[in-house]
């Protein structure tokens, strides 16, 4: 039985305490506010959001602030918050046509209709640390385009589509499921498939769709478009007859175009792989559209050899809370494990010594003698 440790509450309350001196750091520095953290931390605020599944700029930046900037334990306690919300309804699909554009950029064609736009990107500074950073940085005000609320802006993969030179696109159809709520079974549906791939890891599954591209896997990619931007919410509302807007959310899409697949009786055409998520996160977004596409190995008659496409290694091993919980749950105290394999090592490690002296039966015949 485990021996309790004494002192063990008063232990855990320093600890706390500890810890709240520590992620309020030097008291002559101003505290950081939610505004701050939600403003200017952005990125980690759209990850929290992302990977605890949970829509709450504000709500992610306390748990930013809280876990002193460590996002999986950030994400930990947004999980952990949501399980309390109740759910009830499910909003119609977001029509992303439509989303009110931020950045937009395609790899497959280079005049495509309503333009490339760059946006907030990474993509083209100087990976060179801007000594600016240490001060207050001067911001330059940049150039607004007006949005038309009519138009929306056609997909790549609505292009191709037109054509018939890629899969269609899948319907929806009935209320999706959820695996926050219900046992998962493999194999699953594509839509419980990519709520996992949605709330999973971005390490990981940036891992992943890295090896589908260096031959662990049938992928060959183009980027067809990812597209950044504010996207309405509508819920049905059948005491009304009409669905009604609840707001709007930041999202971001990638549609990656791939292989072609083809038979004796269909033509040849482009499939896809598909990624969407809270936020600003287009690498989280593009490594989800690799896997996901990796997983639909089945659909095309593909065989599964690599780990990006093995369903059950992927959808199993892609939660960072669980992954957390399991491997930090080593450090929990495992004293009387420890001693009975402690024990059992000294009695082999005696045994072999009296069987190389000829004194007792060699180790292999008592572990013979044992089974027996």
């Amino acid at each position: 039985m485990y021996v309790a440790v004494k002192g063990g509450e008063t232990a855990i309350r320093n600890a706390h305490a500890l810890l709240a001196d520590r992620r309020r750091g030097d008291r002559s520095v101003p505290a950081l506010t939610l505004e701050q953290i939600a403003g200017q931390l952005a990125l980690a605020v759209d990850r929290t959001m992302a990977e605890g599944s949970l829509y709450d700029p504000e709500l992610a930046a306390m748990a930013v602030r809280q876990s002193r900037g460590d996002l999986i334990e950030a994400i930990f306690l947004i999980r952990a918050y949501r399980t309390t919300l109740p759910r009830f309804g499910a909003t119609r699909p977001v029509d992303t046509a439509r989303m009110r554009i931020e950045r937009r950029v395609s790899a497959t064609f280079k005049d495509l209709p309503g333009g490339q736009l760059l946006g907030p990107t990474f993509d083209y500074t100087h990976r060179l640390i801007d000594p600016a950073m240490a001060g207050d940085e001067p911001v330059a005000e940049p150039e607004r385009r007006a949005w038309d609320e009519t138009a929306g802006t056609p997909r790549v993969t609505d292009i191709l589509g037109d054509e018939g030179l890629i899969e269609p696109d899948g319907e929806a159809t009935g209320e999706p499921g959820d695996l926050t709520r219900d046992p998962v079974a493999y194999p699953v549906d594509r839509d419980i498939r990519l709520q996992a791939l949605a709330r999973g890891d971005e390490g990981f599954l940036l891992a992943l769709g890295y090896s589908t591209q260096r031959g662990y896997g049938r992928n060959h990619p183009f980027v067809g478009e990812v597209r950044i931007g504010m996207v309405e919410v509508e819920i049905d509302m059948p005491e009304l007859g009409f669905a009604v807007s609840i707001g709007e959310i930041r999202l971001t899409e990638c549609q990656m175009v791939t292989q072609f697949h083809g038979s004796g009786d269909e033509p040849a055409r482009f499939t896809r792989g598909y990624g969407l998520v809270f936020g600003q996160s287009e690498r989280k977004a593009m490594a989800m559209s690799l896997v996901d596409r990796a997983l639909r190995a089945d659909e095309f008659g593909e065989e599964r050899t690599a780990p990006a496409q093995d369903e059950e290694f992927v959808l199993e091993h892609c939660d960072n809370v669980q992954s957390t919980g399991f491997v930090e749950h080593l450090k929990l105290p495992h004293y009387v494990d420890f001693q009975a394999e402690l024990a059992l090592v000294r009695q082999l490690r005696r045994e072999q010594a009296e069987a190389a002296h000829g004194l007792a039966p060699s180790l292999d015949e008592t572990r013979k003698e044992a089974a027996e």
